[in-house]
Order: structure tokens, then sequence, then C-alpha cells
């Protein structure tokens, strides 16, 4: 019993879509009642032997199943429109319908056709004998053209606009979510470079200070309070450099990875050091009592913003992880200028045992993002970073870093270290990508250019249909119409073979109306009915002739005017 309740949930689902709002229940029963309601009254009217009820109820079916299935409700229709003229406004709302939501173009075409067909062979069977079936065949065409195939483009046109219109209402919003999201992106963006610069040039300041503290802890010349005012000093600096690392911290979890070229430019910011600062940091560096050498091997190569900027930063972080971790060991910087790339290295030995041992030390402070943020930068730029202990204990960095950089993208020599343009280079960068909902304006011309070129097809057709019908008509006239000189060469008496020689083909379509009119025909003849070529000087009556056959002979011809 479930199996059949939810078949019939289904079908039913299937054969009303919804949504049933109370608006839509009632317009829609409505229709049906009227749709209905025509159809009987046209039945009866015409007294075509259909069963008025029979007629109402199906055509309100009709009407109510149009939108699940309006294929095939509009080829029920159409042949039912071209025998009956009941269906003939439910034409238009099936119509209307079909073109709405059939989506596929041969579809729709194809069931329009088919439509079509059934609606001119079913008009032709029903008038057949009443007059020519070309004119029958032109009014039946004409009339779908006009009942069926204009509503049906003009629904189209509704539809694809509605549809057009939800697609740019959506991408607008698209646009909009996209557009705060970038805003929000290039925040985050700009605390990652902020939390990378702080990280970078204030660690370095605070571990120098550091180590000039530390080697004036142990200075003899200076008197106890001094040292331990120096101590304090060195402790300050030491929770500065902890608390910075806390802060560089958050600042990076709560940042998103940033794009390789917005990265890049937004690093390469002009001023903060390059190539040319790394003596600056080696001079810094000898001024708090560490030994460090400098080498630069090779010939000089330009090198891009990025590049230049990156290769400042390895040094600076190097230093600094080597004054933290190895304080009082020598340090070695080199520059290398290689063919395809620029090479960084940095090496110290292992820090001497009398500098670890001093008192107050403390621990060693790291937040974990130095070695981490180094590998990223030379990511961005196309190079790579090694670092590891050297076989004397000691700790070796080293970068290799291409000159040109990574693929220039839309960053590249953009950012200038300005939080507030960092922020609209990069939602710049995003929105590059986008098509503005403006430039979609063009598509709004689709729908109504395959509409218009529809009615216009139409229109033509309707037109050449106008034409061939009057062309038909004035030919159907000249072959019921006998001339009064044919008429008067005629004699009773004549050959049936040879009168009708002489006669035009005939038209019932335009003398079917005379045949119960005028003088009563001899018992046992058939007779011919035609337009006389006189005009009739009676306004509410036509000359009509009639001859009258019987065993192969004319036995009688009348000429009399008949009520149009």
């Amino acid at each position: 019993m479930n199996a059949i309740a939810r078949a019939c949930t289904k079908a039913v689902r299937t054969a009303l879509p919804g949504p049933w709002r109370p608006r839509r229940v009632v317009g829609e029963a409505t229709l049906a009642l009227l749709m209905g309601g025509f159809a009987a009254l046209a039945e009866h009217a015409a007294d075509t032997g259909v069963t008025v009820v029979g007629a109402g109820v199906v055509t309100a079916l009709l009407c109510v199943l149009r939108r699940a299935f309006p294929a095939t409700v509009l080829l029920l229709t159409a042949a039912a429109a071209g025998w009956a003229a009941g269906p003939m406004l439910l034409l238009v709302c099936v119509g209307w319908a079909a073109g709405a939501r059939i989506r596929r173009v041969p579809a729709l075409v194809g069931t329009f056709l088919l439509s079509g067909l059934l609606f001119t062979v079913t008009g032709i069977l029903k008038e057949a004998g009443s007059g020519p079936p070309k004119l029958i065949f032109g009014f039946s065409l004409g009339g779908f053209l006009l009942v069926a195939v204009l509503p049906a483009l003009w629904g189209r046109y509704r539809a694809q606009r509605r549809a057009l219109l939800d697609a740019l209402r959506e991408r607008n919003d698209q646009l909009v979510r996209e557009r705060v999201m970038v805003v929000h992106q290039a925040r985050l963006r700009e605390r990652h470079r902020i939390a990378q610069d702080m990280h970078d040039s204030l660690g370095h300041q605070l571990a120098l200070i550091s180590v000039h503290s530390g080697a004036l802890e142990v200075d003899r010349t200076l008197t106890d309070r001094q040292r331990e005012a120096v101590g304090v000093l060195r402790q300050a600096a030491v929770a500065a450099m902890r608390e910075l690392r806390e802060v560089v911290g958050v600042l990076h979890d709560e940042s998103t990875a940033v794009p390789p070229t917005a990265a890049a430019g937004a690093g390469a910011a002009p001023g903060r050091g390059g190539v040319d600062g790394i003596e600056g940091l080696v001079e810094s560096s000898r001024a708090a009592g560490v030994a460090v050498s400098f080498a630069l091997e090779g010939e000089r190569r330009a090198l891009a913003a990025a590049v230049d900027h990156a290769a400042y930063r390895i040094v600076q972080e190097a230093l600094t992880n080597a004054h933290k971790h190895a304080p009082g060991a020598s340090i070695g910087v080199a520059l290398r200028y290689e063919p395809d790339a620029l090479v960084v290295e940095v090496v110290n030995p292992r820090a001497p045992e009398l500098v670890g041992a001093r008192v107050g030390t403390g621990p060693v402070v790291s937040g974990g993002q130095g070695l981490t943020g180094l590998r990223e930068r030379a990511r961005l730029v196309g190079g790579m970073v090694h670092a590891g202990p050297t076989p004397d204990q000691g700790f070796r960095l080293a970068a290799v870093l291409p000159y040109e950089g990574a693929a220039d993208g839309p960053g590249d020599g953009r950012a200038d270290g300005a939080g507030a343009a960092g922020v609209a280079g990069v939602e710049d960068w995003v929105l590059d990508g986008l098509t503005p909902v403006g430039e979609a304006d063009g598509d709004r011309r689709s729908p109504a250019l395959g509409c218009a070129v529809g009615v216009v097809g139409v229109g033509v057709a309707m037109a050449g249909l106008l034409v061939w019908g009057v062309v038909a008509l004035i030919q159907g006239t000249d072959d019921a119409t006998v001339k009064k000189s044919v008429y008067d060469g005629i004699r009773v008496g004549q050959s049936e073979a040879e009168v009708v020689r002489r006669l035009p083909p005939g038209n019932d379509f335009f003398t079917s109306d005379y045949k119960k009119s005028g003088p009563t025909p001899p018992e046992g003849a058939h007779c011919r009915w035609f337009l006389s070529g006189e005009g009739s000087d009676n306004l509410g009556g036509d000359n009509v002739v009639r001859f009258c056959f019987k065993d192969g002979v004319l036995v009688d011809k009348q000429e009399y005017t008949a009520k149009s």
C-alpha cells in the first residue's frame, strides 16, 4: 500500500508541478473553468454532435496538464481544434505554455511542426467536400500560425527574458559576495605582510639589542649596579621578543595563504632593504661584538624587486637566528652571482661554551615562524631555501633565488608598502577576472532577437498565405462562374459530356449554399450549380445558373436569383 501511495503521490506531483501557492491555485482553477465553459458553449452552438459536457471536461483537464506535459497537450489540442471549434481558445494557452516550457529548440520546432500537421489534416478531413483542399489547407495553416505559433513566440520570449534577468541578478549577487570576500582576503593578506615585516625587522633589531646587552653584561669594566641595569635591559629585550613572536603567531594564524604574485609584489616594497642593505646588516652585527665576515662573488646582476627584497630578508633572518641560537659564534655571509641565480649563504659554527654558561641567559625565544617564512618568501619568487646543521655542529642556511623571480603577475611592481594600496591592489587583481554586470547587457538582445526573427517568419508566412489565398479565391471564383455566352450557347437535349466540356470545373465552396434554393429540380436528375457571369442588380442575392442531367442528357437549365 505504501508503494502504491508513493507512486500516486509521485504521479500527482509530476502532473501538477508546483509550487502551488493559493494565488496560483485560484488562477489555474479559474482558467480551467473558463476554457471548459468556452469549449462547451462552442460545441453547443456548432452542434457538431460532440457531447457538450465531455468537451468541457476534456478541455479543462488539458488546460490543467499543459504545464507538466506541454508537448503532449499541444499535440492533442491541435488535433482536437482542427476538428472542433471548442478547443480553439485552449490552443492559444497551450501554445504559450509550450513555447515557454519546452527548452530545447529542436524539440520545440518538431512539436509545433507535428501539431500544425495534425491541425491541418483534421481541418481538411472535416471540411472535405466543402471547398478546394488547397484553400482549406491555407486557411488551416494560417489559423495555426496565428492561434498557436504567435502565442508560443511571445511565451518563449517572456520565459527567456525572465531566465536572463534571474541569471543577471544571481551574477550580481555573486559579484557582491566576491567583492566582500576580496576585501576580507586583502585585509588578511595585509595582516600577513605586517606580521612578516614585524618578524623580520623588529625581531632582528631586538636580537641585536639582546646581543649588545649580553656582551655588556660580562664586561669586567662595569660596576655591579651597571651590570644589574644591563641585565634588566636584556631581560626586557627577551620579553619583547617573546611578545613579538606571540603577536606574529596570532597574525599568521588568522591570515590565509597569499597568492604568489600578490605576495611577491607586496613584499617587494622599496626602501625596506635589498642586496645593497646586506652590508648594513653585517655592520650592525659587527657593532654588537659579533665576528661577521662578508663575501661577494661573481659579476653583479640586476635583480627583480621581489628577489632583491627576499635576499635581504633571508640574510636578516639568518643573522637573527645565529644571534639567538649561537651567541658569540662567528658568522659568515656570502652572496654568489651564478649564471642563472643568486645564491645567498649564511654559516655559523657551534656557539662557545662560556657564552652559553652566562648567568641569567634564560631560554631562547623562538616563534617557529622564521624558517617557514623564509621558505615561503623564496617559493614566491621561484627559488628555494635549504637550512640544516653542518658537520662541525654549526648551522648553514642557503637560498637560491632566480634573477627574474616568479612569472610577473598583478602584484609585481605595484605594491608600495602602504596597507591601503596593498588592499586595493589585491582587490583589483581579483576583480580583473570578473565580468561586470553591465557588460552582460548585450546578452539581453538574444531572447528578443530570436523571438523577433520568429515573429518576422510567421508574418512572412501569413503574408504569403494571404496572397496565396487571394489568388486561390480568385481562381475558385472563376472556376465557379459560367459566362453568359456559354450559358446561352448550351441547349437542352445536349449530351452531358458535351455540356461538361464547355462548363468550368465548378467549386462547391461558392455554390453549396444555393443548392436548396431556386426551382425544384426534375425528378431523378442530378444537377450542378454555378455563379452567373452576369452580376445581379439585387444587393441581397446572387445570380445562379443550374444544369440538370438525366440519363446522360441535359434535361433542364435555369437561371435565377438566390439569396446570399
